[in-house]
């Protein structure tokens, strides 16, 4: 019989409420998706702060509308919704991974340390896993927005521009098979033995919360270089998904890939590219 999951709700809320005024924490055994909850409950004008945690999920999503499978305990499934109007949204899922990525490991190991695993990002939303094994795809990021739709919701904005946020993060904690995968899966277990979805959980919320009122105020470019020490694409061979090739060359101020093809360098933006590596980076 499985264990009760302890999650400390009390904890985080304890760290996130005088920051967010109104915040509140749910823990649900099951729902479609944590993501998707949120945004129904933002279009029904309930537009406050809010982290919704999922022991499972039945209909999780990811990018492009890509499936993000769950068992209880065997994966990390949240979404924490707030209003937030910064100047330009340009970049916010990248930020997202670099708060997460520093969460679970504040210092990436040299390239040439085999353990434990390196947590790295790929553009635009994904949070990887490098090391002796090779690739593995640790978590994904899934970032979307609702306008507010109810006069008090609206009053309750800062700026006219504000806007209902919704950022969905789904991370393995245990091994899982390969089976039916375009990638082998990493796991938190890779990272640091013994880590948990209720440890992980109370890392990434509290400093996640203080990056998105930073980001709020000043955008992507002051986390910029810390993107670019976690960056898995930069120096690679890639393929864009129109077919085109090149290499990429990190990020820029707002977020954009630089990928430099036979037309030149360009600034990738589109969240309907995908990008994936063809090649590892040199040694």
């Amino acid at each position: 019989m499985q264990q009760p999951i302890r999650w400390p709700a009390e904890a985080i809320w304890e760290a996130v409420a005088p920051l967010l005024p109104g915040f509140t924490v749910e823990v649900l055994p099951s729902i479609d998706s944590t993501n998707t909850e949120l945004m129904r409950r933002a279009r029904a004008g309930q537009c406050e702060p809010t982290l919704l945690v999922a022991e499972q999920q039945t209909a999780g999503r990811g990018r492009l509308g890509r499936v993000w499978q769950s068992d209880v305990g065997a994966s990390l499934m949240m979404s924490l919704g707030l209003p937030l109007a910064p100047a330009d949204w340009s970049g916010l899922s990248l930020a997202v991974g670099v708060s997460v990525a520093e969460s679970l490991q504040p210092l990436p190991p040299p390239q040439e340390v085999e353990q434990p695993a390196r947590v790295g990002l790929k553009w635009p939303n994904d949070l990887w896993l490098g090391g002796a094994a090779g690739d593995r795809k640790l978590g994904g990021i899934l970032v979307e927005t609702a306008s507010f739709v109810t006069p008090q919701a609206a009053a309750a904005a800062r700026p006219a521009s504000a806007r209902y946020v919704v950022v969905g993060i789904g991370i393995n904690v245990l091994p899982r098979s390969p089976e039916g995968l375009s990638m082998a899966p990493g796991s938190l277990q890779e990272v640091e033995p013994g880590l948990d979805a209720p440890t992980a959980l109370l890392r990434i919320v509290p400093p996640l919360v203080a990056m998105l009122q930073s980001f709020e105020g000043y955008g992507f470019a002051p986390m910029q270089a810390r993107f670019a020490t976690r960056d898995v694409l930069q120096g690679r061979a890639v393929t864009l998904s129109d077919g085109q090739a090149g290499m990429a060359h990190g990020v820029a101020e707002d977020g954009a890939l630089l990928v430099h093809t036979v037309q030149g360098m360009q600034a990738i933006t589109s969240s309907e590219i995908s990008v994936r590596p063809t090649a590892a980076p040199p040694a």
